[in-house]
C-alpha cells in the first residue's frame, strides 16, 4: 500500500524516535553476537577439542545450532537497525525542506492549508484597470523542482487563483506573492513526495524482515537473510550514497572509516556488508568481518540455484569457508567476495595492514572462482606468505581475483586486462592507504595473463600504487617493450620463465601472421603481449626457474603443470624460493640466469 503521510504528519514527525528504536536493535544485535562468540569460545570450541565422546559431540551439535540462533539475530536486527536509521536520515531530510518551506511562509503571511495549497494575499494594481490584483492559493506542480534537488515523480498542477493566460499557454500572475507562494508550495510537495517514497521504500524492506517460526536456522534461513540484505541495500540506495564514501578515493575512504564511531562502523558492516567488504581503504580487518559475513549469505543464495556457474562459485566459495574454519598460520583475511562475472575472491595470508612486506598476486587464464581457485590458486598466496616469512616474518601475501580472468576463447585479447588493471590499481591504493607502515614494501605478481593485467596497470600514469617490485611469471607478455615503462626502476622488474612451460614460449602475433623471422631478430623476442620478459632487450632481472614439470602426458600433473608451478616449492624450488625473497623485501639474494 502506497504511503500516505501528509506534511502534517511529517511536521509533527520525531525523528530521534527512530532513532531511538535503531539504537535498541543494535544493542539487540551486538548482545546477541557477544553471546555467539562465548558460546563458541567458552562452550562449544573447548568441548570440541577436549572431549570426544557421544554425549560431547551431542551437546556441540545443540551449542552450535544455538550459535546459528544467535548469528541469525545478530544479522537480522543488524538490518532492522540499517533500515530505521536509513528512514530516519531521509525523512529528517525532508522534514528540513518542509519546515524552512513553513517558516518562509509564515514570515510572508501565508497559510497552509490540509493539501499542501499555500494562500497568499491580494496585492498590486492594474494600471490600466486601477484595480488590485486578488490574492489566491496555488499547490505544488508536478514536475516542479528546487535547484539541485530530483523532480517528484508525483503531483497535479492546480491553480485556483484569477489570472491572466499567456502565449505559452502558462497561467501568467501578476500579484507580485504568487511566485513567492508557488514556490513554497512546489517545496512542501517536494518534500512530501520524497518523505513517501522512503516510507515506502523502507517499509517494503522493514515488512521482509520476519522470522520464520521455529528455532531452526538452516540453508533456507540464510538464503532469506542473503534476500533480506539485497532489499535493505535496494531501499536504503540514498542513504548509502550519502553516508557511505562510494566515489571516494581509498585514502579518503580510510579517513571516512577512522572518523566513525565503533557503533557506527558496526551497523554499517553489519547492515551492509557486501559493499563494506568491497570497498578499497577500509581496513583490512572491517573487510574481513563484512566478507566473512557476506560469504554466508552468497553461499546460501548460490545453493538456491542450478546452472553450471553458480555450481562453480558455490564449489569455490564452501571452499574459501572451509579454509576459513579450519584457521591458518598466517592468519587468513578475505578482503573480497562477490558472484559478479565469474566471482570474485580477494584473500590475504597475513595481515596487509600490518606487515611491513606486502604483495599481490594476479592470476590469470582461466582462473575463476570455483573448487580450484580454493583448492589451488589460494594456495599459492599461502606457499608465498609461508616462504617469505622465513626471511621476514612481517609478510602478508595476497591471491587478488577481482576481475574476469579469460577463458581460452577470450585469452588473445587485451579486453580483460583493460578492464582489470583499474581495479587492480584501486586496491593497491587502498593498501597504501590502510597500511600502518610509513613505506612498507610492495610486490605485484602477474602469473600468466595476469601479468598483463599489471603490466598494464603499472603502465599507467604513476604506475601501480605503492609497488616497489614487480615479478611477472610464466608471462606472454606485459604490454610494453621495456621493463622501463612499469614504473618501478631499474633492477625492480623481476621475471622467470620454466623451461617446460608453453604459455612463456608463446610467439607474437606477428610471427603467427608474418613470414618466419631469423631466431636473433627481433620478432622472436615478441610474445603475444609485447616482447618477451625474460629476454635481455626487455631489461627484467630473470629470476632462477627450473624447468618444472614436463607437460600433457609426460607426467601426470595435469597439461601444463609447469605453468602452474612458480609458487610450489615441491614443483619449482628455486622459482618459489626467488618469489619468496623479492616479497619479503630481499631482492638483494635472488639467485638469477640469463636472459633468454
Amino acid at each position: 500500500m502506497a504511503s500516505t503521510l501528509t506534511w502534517q504528519q511529517l511536521k509533527d514527525l520525531k525523528p530521534e524516535t527512530l532513532g531511538h528504536a535503531a539504537d535498541a536493535w543494535g544493542a539487540a544485535s551486538r548482545h546477541a553476537d557477544s553471546a555467539r562468540e562465548r558460546i563458541e569460545g567458552r562452550m562449544s570450541g573447548p568441548l570440541d577439542k577436549t572431549q570426544e565422546s557421544e554425549a560431547a559431540q551431542a551437546a556441540i551439535k545443540r551449542l552450535k545450532r544455538l550459535e546459528d540462533n544467535y548469528h541469525y539475530i545478530h544479522a537480522e536486527s543488524g538490518l532492522i537497525r540499517g533500515t530505521l536509521d536509513g528512514l530516519a536520515a531521509e525523512l529528517t531530510a525532508q522534514r528540513k525542506v518542509l519546515t524552512q518551506a513553513l517558516d518562509d511562509a509564515a514570515a510572508l503571511g501565508y497559510t497552509v492549508d490540509d493539501n499542501g495549497g499555500v494562500s497568499y494575499p491580494a496585492d498590486g494594481k492594474n494600471e490600466q484597470t486601477g484595480e488590485g490584483y486578488p490574492g489566491g492559493t496555488v499547490y505544488g506542480e508536478d514536475g516542479h523542482f528546487t535547484p539541485g534537488s530530483a523532480a517528484p515523480s508525483s503531483g497535479k498542477h492546480r491553480l485556483y487563483e484569477p489570472g491572466l493566460g499567456g502565449a505559452d499557454g502558462k497561467v501568467k500572475v501578476p500579484n507580485p506573492h504568487y511566485a513567492k507562494a508557488r514556490e513554497i508550495a512546489n517545496r512542501i510537495s517536494f518534500a512530501v513526495l520524497r518523505a513517501r517514497g522512503a516510507d515506502d521504500r523502507y517499509s517494503g524492506a522493514l515488512a521482509k524482515l520476519k522470522a520464520a517460526p521455529g528455532l531452526t536456522v538452516d540453508t533456507k534461513t540464510w538464503a532469506d537473510i542473503a534476500s533480506d540484505v539485497d532489499s535493505v541495500g535496494a531501499s536504503a540506495l540514498p542513504y548509502i550514497k550519502e553516508k557511505l564514501p562510494l566515489d571516494k578515493t581509498p585514502a579518503e575512504r580510510k579517513d571516512w572509516w577512522d572518523h566513525l564511531t565503533a557503533d557506527e562502523r558496526e551497523e554499517y558492516v553489519t547492515a551492509f556488508p557486501g559493499l563494506i567488504g568491497s570497498l578499497d581503504g577500509i581496513p583490512a580487518t572491517a573487510r574481513d568481518d563484512a566478507n566473512r559475513e557476506n560469504l554466508k549469505f552468497l553461499i546460501a543464495k548460490l545453493e538456491g540455484r542450478h546452472d553450471d556457474l553458480s555450481k562453480a562459485q558455490l564449489d569455490g566459495m564452501e571452499g574459501i569457508q572451509a579454509k576459513l574454519d579450519a584457521g591458518s598460520n598466517p592468519p587468513m583475511f578475505l578482503l573480497g567476495i562477490g558472484d559478479e562475472g565469474n566471482g570474485r575472491a580477494i584473500v590475504s595470508y597475513g595481515n596487509p595492514d600490518t606487515a611491513k612486506n606486502v604483495s599481490a598476486y594476479v592470476p590469470g587464464l582461466g582462473t575463476a572462482l570455483d573448487g580450484d581457485f580454493a583448492d589451488d590458486t589460494v594456495r599459492r598466496a599461502f606457499q608465498t606468505a609461508k616462504d617469505a616469512r622465513k626471511y621476514d616474518h612481517s609478510t602478508a601475501s595476497i591471491v587478488w581475483l577481482g576481475y574476469d580472468a579469460p577463458g581460452l576463447t577470450e585469452v588473445a585479447s587485451t579486453a580483460n586486462a583493460d578492464k582489470g588493471a583499474p581495479e587492480y590499481r584501486s586496491f593497491m591504493e587502498g593498501i597504501q592507504a590502510t597500511n600502518m607502515h610509513k613505506d612498507p614494501h610492495v610486490t605485484a605478481i602477474g602469473h600468466s595473463y595476469g601479468s598483463l593485467v599489471v603490466g598494464t596497470a603499472a603502465r599507467q600514469h604513476g604506475g601501480i600504487p605503492g609497488a616497489d617490485d614487480i615479478v611477472l611469471l610464466g608471462s606472454p607478455g606485459t604490454g610494453a617493450q621495456r621493463a622501463d615503462e612499469l614504473n618501478v626502476g631499474k633492477g625492480h622488474v623481476f621475471s622467470a620463465s620454466a623451461g617446460n612451460d608453453p604459455v612463456s614460449w608463446l610467439p607474437g602475433k606477428e610471427s603467427l601472421l608474418g613470414p618466419v623471422q631469423a631466431v636473433d631478430s627481433y620478432m622472436d623476442e615478441q610474445r603475444w603481449f609485447g616482447r618477451d620478459p625474460v629476454s635481455r632487450e626487455f631489461g627484467a632481472v630473470r629470476i632462477e626457474s627450473g624447468d618444472g614439470p614436463l607437460p600433457l602426458y609426460l607426467s601426470d600433473e595435469g597439461p601444463t603443470p609447469a605453468h602452474s608451478g612458480y609458487f610450489d616449492p615441491d614443483r619449482n624450488p628455486s622459482a618459489a624460493n626467488n618469489i619468496a625473497k623479492i616479497v619479503a623485501g630481499r631482492s638483494d639474494i635472488v639467485t638469477t640466469e640469463d636472459p633468454r
